[in-house]
């Protein structure tokens, strides 16, 4: 059986997950990571996708991005991803897959969850262990949305802009949410929801997707076993 379409409705918020095929290095040395940030950002533009959170870690990535066309998710993400494998493979002199499969993606209901997912992405390093503090990783967003690193492939959502009235206020106020790593229940719902494709949002939000595009996007609630009669 043929794989269902990939669901990339215009303007919605999406959380993306690539790894590396088992868990494997797709980031060896500095050079790599320039090369991936270069072709995010030139096929970010070319299909119309905007990225306003985005880490590379050594085996995987993780975006937050809002695509302004139709499909351009799933065309920039198989654009980054062949080139980069390209590139990979001729630089270490190997051959084959280097991705686990199709990139995990969520649908993400922005005023609940949105800024949790910034969080989430950019303290990645931190919660790997790698560094003490978000600020110390260069290979993330976090400089340029608390920071103001200047960067021409970060575009702000408008959630992050009603942070402040300026910049200074709006980038101390998003330094503010970072006091605490993203947990419980609500880390669970993040991981499983992008794991395995489906809304991240409230009833309402996972109905009115399942409305617009005709799939469900949500787990049923549990029922009787298999097999199950009534005597």
């Amino acid at each position: 059986m043929s794989r269902l379409p990939r669901i990339c409705p215009v303007g919605l918020t999406h959380h993306i997950i690539q790894r590396g095929n088992n868990r494997q290095i797709c980031f060896g040395r500095e050079q790599d990571f320039f090369a991936y940030v270069g072709w995010l950002k030139e096929f970010s533009v070319k299909f119309g996708v905007d990225i306003h959170a985005w880490v590379l870690m050594t085996n995987h990535v993780h975006l937050l991005c809002t695509p302004l066309k139709a499909h351009g998710v799933s065309q920039m993400m198989q654009a980054l991803g062949r080139q980069y494998v390209r590139y990979f493979n001729h630089s270490y002199t190997r051959t084959g897959t280097l991705w686990e499969g199709r990139f995990k993606s969520c649908l993400v209901e922005d005023e609940a969850y949105l800024l949790h997912l910034y969080r989430y992405i950019e303290l990645n390093p931190v919660r790997a262990s790698m560094v003490a503090e978000p600020s110390e990783y260069v290979w993330s967003s976090y400089q340029i949305n608390a920071l103001g690193k200047v960067s021409n492939l970060c575009t702000p959502h408008c959630l992050y802009t009603a942070l402040g009235i300026n910049d200074t206020e709006r980038r101390a106020t998003y330094r503010s949410l970072f006091t605490s790593h993203v947990e419980g229940e609500l880390l669970k719902d993040i991981r499983a929801a992008t794991k395995s494709g489906m809304a991240l949002g409230n009833d309402r939000f996972k109905s009115e997707l399942t409305s617009l595009t005709g799939r469900r996007l949500h787990h049923l609630p549990p029922g009787r076993k298999l097999g199950w009669r009534k005597s």
